[in-house]
């Protein structure tokens, strides 16, 4: 079951390896502190582990 989380871009994807840039960008996280709601899901959940310490993950 997915549940929806909201996820927050709160350290910036400067000088960060491009495989992280490209990730926090197909999670549409492009902006500082902008909300972002997505869905739980097997994959959105791989992508997020990867740039794990660059967000911030609340569950709704």
């Amino acid at each position: 079951m997915v549940k929806p989380i909201e996820v927050r871009l709160v350290r910036s994807p400067i000088g960060r390896p491009e495989k992280h840039r490209k990730v926090l960008q197909a999670l549409g996280l492009t902006r500082m502190h902008r909300p972002v709601d997505l869905y739980s899901s097997p994959q959105v959940l791989g992508a997020l582990k990867k740039v794990i310490h660059l967000v911030e993950i609340k569950e709704k």
